[in-house]
């Protein structure tokens, strides 16, 4: 069946073990060509989305489709296969192994050795540091740098959507301004990208569209320009109003 979406979350709920749910209804699209970004307060579930997109937490109840396709039984291998790749909250390079070799175990499905060596000259083209360090132990670069080796393993399989928690975590703010330029870049590559972030603001001027999630649910959606200067949701979810244009100076 075809969909307009490459990625769709309908009314899912999931939580964990015993525990009271963490996500109530929530639904959430990703369309082609684009970053969807779910920004909340603390406890809205915003990685939880990602975990159960990835096939790591089943969910309780909903549906899952990739491009149309109910995939909500999937676990994280089929989740994979079906075009879905997580990249995971904090570091997670192996850092004695080399960049090489990093990203490389991104490709450890993939049987096709011409497929395998197109992927590696377009990560490298993407994420020139990966190039330049290639060879390099992946524990002797920066976490900036680090993050641009997890962002290439992640699309070694040719993914629909990568699915991005918290990728600015722990950075300094060059880095982090690095990390949000390479999301833009994955996206105009042909990537669609669902990204969680805990730094609201930042995480909307780069995405073409916005959620923000409170106590499992989506509270409101939409071009995340739009949302990034709403005065109600500044104040509430982003820090603050936005800041208001500068008056015009008056001509002499």
């Amino acid at each position: 069946m075809a969909s307009e979406y490459l990625l769709e979350l309908d009314d899912i709920e999931a939580g964990y073990g015993r525990a009271a749910l963490v996500l109530r209804g929530l639904t959430v699209k990703v369309p082609p060509g684009t970053v969807v970004c779910l920004v909340g307060p603390n406890g809205a579930g915003k990685s939880t989305v990602l975990k159960v997109a990835s096939g790591m937490l089943k969910p309780r109840a909903g549906t899952i489709r990739v491009c149309g396709e109910d995939v909500t039984s999937h676990g994280p291998q089929k989740m994979l296969a079906a075009g879905l790749s997580h990249v995971l909250q904090g570091h997670s390079v192996f850092k004695e192994m080399s960049v090489e070799e990093n990203v490389m175990l991104g490709a450890y499905t993939v049987k096709d050795k011409a497929e395998i060596a197109d992927r590696v000259a377009f990560v490298k083209e993407l994420f020139p540091v990966v190039a330049e360090r290639w060879k390099a132990l992946a524990g002797a670069l920066s976490g900036g740098q680090q993050k641009q080796v997890e962002f290439a393993r992640s699309l070694m399989v040719s993914p629909r959507v990568v699915l991005l928690d918290e990728p600015s975590m722990g950075l300094d703010p060059k880095a982090t301004e690095t990390v949000f330029q390479q999301v833009v870049r994955m996206r105009d590559a042909g990537t669609a990208v669902l990204l969680v972030e805990q730094n609201a603001r930042r995480a909307l001027e780069t995405a073409d569209l916005g959620c923000v999630l409170d106590l499992g649910r989506v509270h409101i959606s939409g071009p995340a320009n739009d949302l990034l200067h709403d005065p109600q949701l500044a104040e509430l979810y982003l820090g603050g109003r936005p800041k208001a244009a500068a008056a015009p100076t008056p001509s002499d």
